[in-house]
């Protein structure tokens, strides 16, 4: 579930243009009764005592070094910029999949502590200019390549988080359970997701004039790499045909910097064989290249929310996502919701057109995702026990609905908060911290708040026992 090469192909035969395909129509959508859910958690890493100050690649390599002594059930991996991601496995309820994901957590912040280091939830981190924790072939390769269209690449490889959930694919039958609709869903329904879980307001200490700027960085990367296919094909067809015409990101050398072309899509490079014939090793690498807000792995993708603020606010999104989608009443129904709102996109593919543009620049103070999120969060609050989901969950749900959602609010709503009375502060005692790093600017210490709490209330935003 993170973004290393999934298990699409496993030998390394060349592939003609018709295999690659046959290949990504039969095995990128695993089709069946919904059984199983996911969760991929990204995190920022930062120092316990002040959030805003850099963090060392050698304190990063020492506490991730400890890191790895730590049995886990959930996949732990490190991004590019040193943030760092659990993938959960796939859990046969949601229960079960926020309990594995919770108690792996605690385990990781617990050796994070004593290195002094933390974890915190914010989409875009508010402070550092990126800067690679990584050095590897396929990171090289990533930088040089998203370079070609802008900065907007290496601030997301290095400075953003994110929450993604994962669900199955669905029936191959009609209905609401079923591949067509499940698709179609996703990519409705995930503008409403960045709108009221935008949570990345901020850069180089800074506002950005957009509610999630993590979603802006993803819509400047470009369509070819960070979109989606059309939704007037069918899901299969629509994902073949954008896999064979996006661009190659790189190709993988055994020794020595990877190659990395400019306009040469897979189409192209099964057709002319150059500068070596595809294999099915590297269709299965350049799919992994490919980052569209939904992304069909044998399950469904969703990668469009930005992390969350507490140590459980990752839940709520969870939570939401996997009601509206696995319960047959609820995912009819936000069907419903979300019709009226999908002639907003102009048939543009996400997250490049205009509901996608204005979920992630006015968050739920645009009128039209403010209605389709009330409603869809009412819908998920009556279908979550129905899946099973505790009391201390649904309550969690509840209450992010009743702090964001009714009052057309969201986490990023705080942040721009705290940054603002700071800055008032900071003017009437004549004052402010300076960021040695890279900015010359006085550092916002209401944004080091790690936990983003509003004063006064608990730092636990969601509950302490939602995991139970």
């Amino acid at each position: 579930m993170s973004d290393t090469p999934s298990d699409c192909t496993e030998t390394r035969t060349a592939v003609t243009e018709a295999e690659v395909e046959a290949l990504v129509r039969g095995i990128c959508f695993k089709t069946g009764p919904p059984r199983t859910v996911g969760v991929e958690v990204e995190w920022l890493v930062h120092e316990l005592r002040t959030g805003q100050l850099p963090v060392t690649p050698e304190r990063l390599e020492a506490a991730y070094a400890a890191l790895r002594t730590v049995p886990l059930r959930s996949a732990l991996t490190t991004e590019p910029g040193g943030q760092l991601e659990l993938s959960s496995p796939p859990a046969a309820s949601l229960m079960e999949c926020i309990g594995t994901v919770s108690a792996d957590l605690a385990a990781v912040r617990a050796v994070l502590a004593e290195h002094s280091l933390g974890l915190v939830g914010i989409g875009q981190d508010p402070w550092h200019s990126p800067r690679r924790f990584l050095h590897e072939p396929r990171y090289d390769a990533m930088e040089a390549c998203l370079d070609r269209t802008g900065p907007a690449g290496r601030a997301m490889m290095c400075t953003s988080a994110s929450v993604q959930v994962c669900l199955d694919a669905g029936h191959e039958e009609p209905g609401p359970l079923g591949l067509g609709r499940r698709w179609w869903l996703a990519h409705q329904l995930g503008a409403v997701l960045v709108a009221a879980f935008a949570n990345s307001p901020a850069a180089g200490h800074e506002p950005t004039g957009w509610l999630s700027s993590r979603q802006l960085l993803w819509m400047e990367i470009g369509a070819g790499r960070a979109g989606a296919p059309p939704l007037d094909v069918d899901p299969r067809t629509a994902w073949a045909r954008h896999v064979l015409d996006a661009p190659v990101m790189c190709v993988r050398r055994d020794g020595g910097p990877w190659e990395v072309p400019e306009g040469l899509t897979f189409r192209e490079w099964t057709r002319s064989g150059a500068p070596d014939a595809p294999t099915r090793e590297d269709l299965d690498y350049h799919i992994s290249t490919l980052f569209p807000p939904v992304r069909p792995r044998g399950h469904l993708e969703l990668r469009m929310i930005d992390a969350q603020p507490g140590d459980d606010g990752w839940i709520v999104p969870l939570a939401v996502t996997t009601a509206l989608f696995d319960d047959p009443e609820a995912a009819e129904t936000a069907y419903r919701i979300l019709k009226p709102l999908a002639e907003r996109s102009m048939s543009l593919p996400a997250p490049h057109n205009p509901l996608w543009t204005d979920a992630a620049h006015r968050g739920l103070t645009d009128p039209e995702l403010h209605e389709a999120a009330v409603a869809c969060f009412a819908v998920a609050l009556e279908a979550l026990p129905r899946l099973g989901a505790t009391a201390e969950v649904t309550a969690a749900v509840a209450a992010y609905r009743d702090r964001y959602v009714v009052p057309g609010r969201c986490p990023a709503d705080e942040l721009l908060e705290h940054l603002h009375d700071n800055d008032q502060r900071l003017r009437g005692t004549d004052r402010g911290l300076r960021d040695t790093d890279r900015h010359p600017r006085g550092t916002h210490q209401g944004l080091r708040d790690t936990d983003q709490r509003p004063r006064g209330t608990d730092r636990r935003t969601h509950g302490k026992d939602i995991r139970t």
